[in-house]
């Protein structure tokens, strides 16, 4: 399938459902995001808690991948993963990222920057032990981001290691766990008439104060 170059150019939308002003926000952004995301949740929007997390080589080169959020608190953002995977390796040498949330159907996004740092060992094995006992199994069949000569690979793994555990507990993987973005930055997008969007930035001066200011679209 092909598509002309004016059908995409021509691809847009008004967008009129909301507004974002300065006296309307939470005076810190955990807040606004939990305002905000409670709305995602009634909203009944698939996956809410999907977002895009961006990292980058300690030489500038970027990567970006859709991951879940699993939870937030007054210190920042939560997601888990394999601690070998790229984003895994980008992290140790660059503990620099940023998230992106996008609910369309609420005409909103919420960008976030920050630093990373692992979970502790108990938080992250009280997870891995909340999940569905195939995820748990996954997370040790799958040799996350390094090069599989075919999927038999994990279907085996997956086999062979279901027969092992198959009455046991499944161990948490060493190599396995939780991150925690603690912001710095967190902008709150809500779509408006005439591209005339609004734009409320919250940015960190002090440990438990933030800046709003408001930028152009």
């Amino acid at each position: 399938m092909t598509f002309d170059k004016k059908t995409i150019e021509n691809l847009r939308n008004e967008y009129r459902s909301a507004t974002l002003s300065e006296t309307d926000v939470a005076p810190e952004p955990i807040s606004q995001f939990a305002k905000w995301f409670a709305e995602a949740l009634d909203s009944n929007l698939y996956e809410p808690n999907a977002m895009t997390l961006a990292t980058a080589s300690p030489d500038g080169k970027p990567s970006a991948r859709i991951v879940l959020l699993k939870g937030f608190e007054e210190n920042g953002f939560i997601f888990y993963s394999n601690y070998l995977s790229r984003k895994g390796k980008e992290i140790v040498k660059n503990p620099t990222a940023a998230m992106v949330f996008f609910w369309g159907e609420l005409e909103r996004q919420v960008r976030i920057e920050g630093t990373i740092e692992k979970l502790n060992k108990e938080d992250s094995t009280r997870y891995f032990h909340s999940r569905p006992k195939e995820s748990q199994l996954g997370a040790l069949a799958s040799p996350q981001s390094q090069e599989i000569p075919n999927r038999q690979v994990l279907e085996e793994n997956l086999a062979e290691l279901a027969e092992k555990y198959k009455n046991k507990e499944i161990p948490k993987p060493s190599h396995w766990g939780g991150y925690i973005l603690k912001p710095q930055v967190v902008e709150f997008w809500q779509g408006r008439p005439s591209r005339l969007h609004d734009r409320i930035v919250y940015k960190k001066i002090d440990k438990n104060k933030w800046k709003i200011i408001r930028l152009a679209p």
